[in-house]
């Protein structure tokens, strides 16, 4: 199994730079150099070297390949989002004027659900959401589309 592939015809057609190293410390020990020459050749760890060639003799040529890692989990749930979302957009749509902040959503996603976060964090979820903080500006009481669309008219 270990003489069937090239490791290095493989690392020079791979474009993932981690991979590449996993595939040529295989070359080398292939080559029959010892895990620490290959660790200190390729300037990694000895541990990774280990784990690197067990994981081949176990999982073959699919062995080096990187793992997927999804992160962490989300802290609200699709359902908070969407009532977060729902609160956003009807206090844009309120006729009382005011305008809502970063600040005034964390406050609410705290109250409701209690979780604090980052103000930063705030607007990165209002942009998962498809949202803005210029959008949760809400309409003056007195704005008329009539109006608009007359000023329109007249200035072009």
């Amino acid at each position: 199994m270990l003489h069937d592939a090239d490791f290095v015809q493989l690392a020079r057609r791979e474009s993932r730079a981690r991979k590449r190293i996993r595939l040529l410390a295989l070359a080398h020990f292939k080559e029959g150099k010892s895990r620490t020459a290959i660790a200190n050749t390729l300037k990694v760890s000895r541990g990774s070297v280990n784990k690197w060639v067990a994981t081949f003799l176990q999982h073959g040529i699919e062995g080096p390949n990187d793992k997927y890692s999804p992160g962490r989990p989300p802290t609200l749930s699709q359902a908070q989002h969407r009532q977060l979302s729902d609160f956003v957009e009807a206090h844009s749509l309120s006729e009382q004027g005011g305008r809502l902040t970063g600040a005034d959503i964390n406050r609410y996603i705290q109250c409701e659900f209690g979780v604090v976060y980052e103000p930063s964090h705030i607007y990165r979820i209002l942009k998962q959401l498809g949202l803005s903080w210029i959008s949760s500006r809400s309409r003056h009481p007195q704005q008329s589309q009539a109006v608009q669309n007359e000023f329109k008219k007249t200035t072009d």
